[in-house]
């Protein structure tokens, strides 16, 4: 169906100002100031939004569409994410990851969850491998997968710094980073390393190691869960200035930040201090373990990633008077750029018809995923095929 969404506050994520736009075959097929009324004898749907914002809609390119979790045991297995957990969070387009678990929890099942959220609705890609090394994959190298399984994207998460990591070798992440590297280029696909950053003292050494001794691009090799202590920020902040992207994660506010950040604090200290606005990233984590550990390597308090916590730091920044064109690109366009989708993560003529409708301070009205309605009045109206609904 042809649609016609007037009278928006665009955010693209630039301010526009009000425009209206025409959504046809999952594209934003025109936007101009003012559209003119289609004849009624052409099926469309034509909506006012009365000054609300529209916005590309967010880019999570970390969530575990499997669950995550498992280090305590077979009952700490996080359940899989569902539909309406992603598309109430304003998610449009998401990337799956395994975790420490890459043992029960195998690449083919993801792939398999991937292609799912695809059917229901949703942009979905994923990462092959998981924390260790091997790399767990589905058709026996890294270069395959990311060459010959369509939503494989690249290599994630894995660990580095962290007790529950393989404790790689330069030369091994070397290795890796190169397969993806070059097997991004034969697909045309972003071939990144996502690396998941943990508490241990060596933080981001082999990251800089690794640029150092090598020809690698520093984007091929991403940092996530840089906020997770205040030394491994600062550490992020000085590797900024060798042209790789940094990846904020989005903590449950509830939870204590300890010596954590919290996103919004996050983003807002990079953009303070001038570092490249059009490096850093931000994801959920969502559906994630988020394990405290004794000093043994124990847990003693575990919660689970949320996708909304990505709408909550956008809120919170708000709140603390950022301009939403200022940090916007934090959540869309920059996500965008690293995983090479020129029709994602902004709102021109030409791009996927993926958008939201938030209110001022950045409350979800609606979420249109090419081109289909999947939230309305901030309740969801589509949902996955085992979802119970009262709707």
């Amino acid at each position: 169906m042809l649609r016609i969404l007037r009278n928006a506050e665009v955010y693209a994520p630039e301010h526009l100002g009000k425009r209206d736009l025409l959504i046809a075959d999952r594209k934003i097929a025109a936007i101009a100031e003012s559209l003119p009324r289609l004849p009624a004898g052409i099926e469309h749907e034509d909506i006012d939004l009365g000054g609300r914002r529209l916005t590309p809609g967010l880019i999570d390119a970390h969530v575990h569409l499997i669950g995550g979790g498992g280090e305590a045991g077979p009952a700490t297995r996080v359940p899989p994410v569902q539909l309406s957990q992603l598309t109430t969070a304003g998610i449009t387009t998401v990337v799956g990851v395994l975790g420490t678990d890459g043992t029960t929890r195998t690449v083919g099942d993801l792939v398999a969850r991937t292609l799912g959220l695809r059917e229901e609705g949703l942009g979905a890609h994923c990462y092959t491998g998981s924390y260790q090394i091997p790399v767990p994959t589905l058709t026996g190298s890294v270069r395959g997968d990311i060459v010959y399984v369509d939503p494989i994207i690249g290599v994630g998460e894995l660990a580095l710094s962290d007790h529950r990591s393989s404790q790689p070798t330069l030369d091994e992440l070397l290795r890796i980073a190169s397969d993806a590297h070059v097997a991004g280029m034969i697909s045309g696909k972003a071939g990144i390393v996502h690396l998941h950053m943990g508490d241990g003292d060596r933080g981001l050494d082999l990251v800089r190691r690794a640029l150092e001794h090598s020809e690698i691009p520093a984007r091929v090799l991403q940092p996530t869960h840089i906020n997770r202590n205040r030394r491994l920020f600062e550490e992020a902040c000085a590797l900024a200035s060798r042209g790789g992207y940094l990846d904020v994660t989005a903590f449950p506010e509830e939870d204590d930040p300890g010596d954590s950040m919290y996103a919004a604090e996050a983003i807002a200290r990079w953009l303070h201090a001038d570092l490249p606005a059009d490096r850093l990233t931000c994801s959920s984590d969502g559906l994630g373990c988020m394990p405290v550990f004794d000093g043994h390597g124990h847990i003693c308090a575990m919660d689970v990633g949320r996708p909304a916590t990505l709408l909550a730091a956008i809120g919170q920044l708000l709140a603390d008077g950022l301009p939403l064109e200022r940090f916007l690109p934090v959540f869309t366009r920059n996500i965008a750029e690293l995983l090479r989708w020129p029709h994602k993560g902004r709102i021109t003529a030409g791009a996927d018809a993926d958008l939201l409708v938030m209110s001022q301070t950045g409350q979800l009205d609606a979420v249109l995923a090419c081109g289909s309605w999947l939230v309305r009045d901030g309740r969801p109206v589509v949902f996955g095929r085992f979802e119970r609904s009262s709707a």
